[in-house]
């Protein structure tokens, strides 16, 4: 039994194509809430809030619908086809209603993509496991994350590039006049068409054997058997684990290009160049996690990880200038955060019954969704109201989370153990992102 790469690289187009949205969406979106239609913190933040609400209801939803569907493109690429293909041209309205400045017309095209998007992500991640067959989907999930960066690590460095600044007479980095965020919404827009025409021409999903569609009974052994008490507790315990580091790290990826601009006078081009580096740092950082999950345990992994997130946080405060060691910072970071996400779901798996994963994924993703719902409103209303500190606030919020998330994680008692080691150097990249 062999992993067909070249068939996996392809579906992973969807996914390269998806991460390259979210990428420009968290860096551009808030900054022309903020600084170009003049909203403040809590609101810009309640509007980058609105994707995880709808996600909470509608990737569940649509994943469903998607299972049931039959056409003559297959049951996934009808959804990542069509819904690329709008939310494209709502990119490009986007742009144009920026350049405007017109925000009723933003905020309406806004809402539609980002429901669009929410439509067409489930049916996207559930292609792979249809045409995989079991053993083989923790390496093709690996190669589905490294492909996925691709379109994350695109839209880094096109912003890098096309956006930017010169130091005003004040000191204080600005856009220089003429600058335009259409080429980057047309680029990237441009991008996502191609990775998933590519991935529907050369992928005909009707032709590729299906492995999902039979019914499963190993995963239907144990199911709905109740979590021994202890066992719950410890499944608890993770779980709010992951809702605490998730209420840190969101806050910080959610607010970070406006805190360039705010603290330090930076353009979104640093920003960009900070996480660029945070990104490169876990995908470089996965292989060697493995293999030290292997040897210290997972639980020892994931809290190593959160003592590195927070203690990088902390520092980061006392950095009130953009300096190259925030290129370390953020290394760190990235590599804390592949250390939790490395591990975190997997040992959510080991707590709860073989034919209940299904079940305790979604509880999973549901306090991570619960979190990035909540932590943009909680940190925007700081920021705005205690005027004194503003964005200062940014880094002890996240602090104060993650050490919150060291604490609960101290409880948690079972689902750990010292993983096996990869059948091969790929199979490290499987993560639950």
């Amino acid at each position: 039994m062999k992993l067909n790469y070249k068939r996996t690289i392809l579906i992973g187009f969807a996914f390269m194509s998806i991460l390259a949205f979210w990428q420009l969406y968290d860096q551009v979106i808030p900054y022309l809430l903020e600084n170009d239609f003049k909203l403040d913190t809590f609101q810009t933040n309640a509007i980058m809030a609105i994707d995880n609400v709808l996600a909470l209801f509608m990737l569940p939803l649509f994943g469903s619908i998607s299972d049931k569907t039959r056409t003559k493109l297959g049951k996934r690429t009808p959804y990542v086809l069509f819904g690329t293909i709008a939310a494209s041209g709502l990119m490009v309205v986007l742009a144009f209603a920026h350049k405007a400045l017109s925000f009723p017309v933003f905020m309406v095209t806004l809402i539609l993509l980002l429901v669009v998007m929410s439509i067409y992500r489930a049916p996207a991640v559930a292609y792979m496991p249809d045409v995989t067959e079991k053993p083989l989907r923790s390496k093709a999930n690996a190669v589905i994350n490294l492909v996925g960066y691709v379109g994350g690590i695109f839209s880094t460095v096109l912003m890098m590039f096309l956006l930017k600044s010169e130091t005003n007479d004040e000191g204080v980095k600005v856009y220089k006049e003429g600058t335009s965020f259409l080429p980057v919404f047309i680029i990237v827009a441009a991008f996502m068409l191609v990775s998933v025409i590519i991935m529907t021409v050369t992928m005909r999903e009707n032709k590729l054997p299906h492995y999902t569609d039979e019914p499963d009974e190993e995963t239907e052994a144990g199911k709905g058997k109740k979590v021994d008490k202890k066992v719950g507790l410890s499944l608890f315990m993770i779980l709010l684990s992951v809702f605490f580091w998730f209420m840190a790290y969101n806050a910080v990826s959610t607010a970070f290009s406006r805190y360039c601009v705010e603290i330090w006078g930076a353009d979104l081009s640093a920003s960009s160049g900070y996480l660029l580096v945070g990104t490169v740092a876990a995908i470089a950082a996965f292989v060697p996690l493995g293999f030290l999950s292997s040897h210290l345990g997972r639980k020892k992994t994931i809290m190593g990880g959160i003592v590195l997130m927070t203690a990088c946080y902390i520092v980061g405060f006392f950095l009130r200038e953009a300096t190259p060691i925030m290129y370390v910072l953020f290394g760190l970071v990235g590599i804390g955060w592949a250390a939790i996400n490395v591990n975190s779901f997997p040992m959510v798996v080991e707590m709860c019954k073989g034919g209940d994963v299904g079940k305790y994924t979604g509880i999973y993703y549901t306090f991570s969704m619960a979190a990035q719902i909540a932590t943009p409103l909680l940190s925007g209303l700081l920021i705005n109201n205690i005027k004194s500190a503003g964005y200062l606030l940014l880094f002890p919020y996240a602090a104060v989370f993650s050490a919150l998330a060291f604490v609960t994680m101290i409880f948690v008692k079972h689902g750990d153990n010292k993983p096996p080691k990869k059948n091969s150097l790929i199979e490290n990249f499987d993560v639950e992102d």
